[in-house]
């Protein structure tokens, strides 16, 4: 009966299309438009020219409908320009979806990250859970390009998570679930049975354990997660034990909103695609054609700002005073960078100059999070972590790139939750 159930779901979904918009029950109401419109306005407003393009903001701006134009175009073209090649499975993934979204044909970086993935298994059966989150990432770009030949990847991928002891959080459940929505709904005909019931399998691990994060309010996780998860339980195909009541988390959602929660780019890109009635899913079914129609240009809308041209000296120290950790140290380097560089320019640049410095990185839905320095690195079962800061300030808990920063003076220090 599961099997047959599943099949007819399978057929709905194929007689339906790849992805579904957001019910209609749990749309913005249109007097609070103009709040979400306001926050996309201060998304786009934050891209400035970078050596490091930011492609969720791109993908989130082409789903909701671009206000700029010239951030759209700026964006696109310096993701095209792009080195790709030493970019994590998660980031090339980011930048395939962008571009595909442009309706850019990214091949070359489709080949790449091909290769990568049929390279790809998990480092044990108790992979950390942001191990899963790129090669997720990478499973729906691939599965938006050619699905056929995703499947095996996906199955390995499936297999892999349902094998891993350790719980993931919300943002890799989220995606894990787009990424095998994705290759369930374009499952070939004709092909093995096999992997349509592997699929359904592990979705509904997936799913019932997002569904168990739900709080009172309708928040997923936190309000962060949120809308990666709203995106997953819209259009997963095999629907949790525990009920979701979109309108609620999308009314404390508009609510967090005008408390004024989400303020950071990534936040926003995070969000506005539910908010706008869309998914990742979409990426592949935005309109680029020159008739379409564009929405019009906010008032009082922010121009982009080019990065200034001048350097500034950054302090940057590395702490680790935890005992019980091997190697205890303090050490303090001077770097020189353009002023409104992200913080991943600082760390690169004191790598070069003293090994010492040297850092890892793993992807995660705000960006690349900084694991280990110095050979350190963060421990969930001890709940150690690196947290940068500027004076007292936190710098987005290790979060390296994307966001720009002006500080003068960075501590990286190793401590305890």
């Amino acid at each position: 009966m599961a099997w047959f159930a599943l099949h007819v779901l399978s057929i709905l979904w194929a007689m339906a299309g790849t992805s579904i918009q957001i019910q209609s029950s749990c749309s913005v109401p249109s007097a609070q438009q103009p709040l979400v419109n306001s926050i996309q306005v201060l998304m786009e407003s934050s891209v400035t020219s970078s050596d490091f393009p930011n492609p969720s903001i791109l993908i989130a701006m082409n789903l909701a409908g671009a206000y700029n134009l010239e951030v759209q175009k700026l964006l696109t073209d310096e993701l095209m320009a792009s080195d790709t090649n030493n970019l994590t499975a998660g980031q090339l993934a980011l930048t395939i979806m962008a571009l595909n979204s442009s309706c850019q044909d990214p091949e070359n970086d489709v080949s790449l990250l091909q290769k990568q993935m049929e390279n790809w298994a998990p480092s044990s059966s108790n992979a950390g859970v942001l191990s899963f989150y790129g090669p997720g990432l990478a499973i729906l770009a691939l599965c938006q390009k050619n699905p056929e030949a995703t499947l095996p990847i996906a199955a390995r991928f499936a297999k892999s998570l349902m094998a891993n002891l350790s719980p993931f959080n919300t943002d890799t459940g989220a995606i894990a679930t787009l990424a095998l929505t994705c290759v369930y709904n374009k499952i070939p005909a004709g092909s093995e049975e096999g992997y349509r019931n592997l699929f359904g399998q592990v979705l509904k691990y997936i799913v019932d354990d997002i569904s168990t994060r739900i709080e009172d309010n309708g928040i997923i996780g936190n309000i962060y997660s949120t809308g990666l998860a709203m995106q997953a339980l819209s259009v997963t195909p095999v629907q949790p034990n525990k009920e979701w009541d979109c309108k609620k988390t999308m009314d404390t959602i508009l609510n967090e909103i005008q408390q004024g929660k989400f303020h950071n780019p990534m936040s926003i890109a995070q969000i506005l695609p539910s908010l706008k009635g869309k998914t990742y899913l979409d990426v592949p079914h935005v309109n680029c054609s020159p008739d379409h129609e564009v929405q019009p240009t906010l008032p009082n809308e922010p121009s982009t700002v080019p990065t200034s041209p001048y350097n500034i000296t950054v302090i940057y120290t590395i702490n680790n005073q935890l005992r019980g950790v091997e190697l205890l140290f303090n050490v303090t380097i001077d770097v020189s960078v353009k002023k409104g560089s992200v913080l991943l320019i600082v760390l690169e640049e004191a790598q070069r100059k003293n090994p010492m410095f040297k850092f890892e990185t793993t992807m995660t839905s705000w960006g690349l999070l900084v694991t280990s320095i110095n050979n350190i690195a963060e421990n969930v079962n001890h709940n150690t972590y690196w947290q940068f800061l500027s004076g007292k300030t936190p710098l987005n808990e290790g979060v390296a790139d994307y966001v720009p920063f002006n500080q003068e003076h960075i501590t990286a220090n190793f401590t305890q939750y």
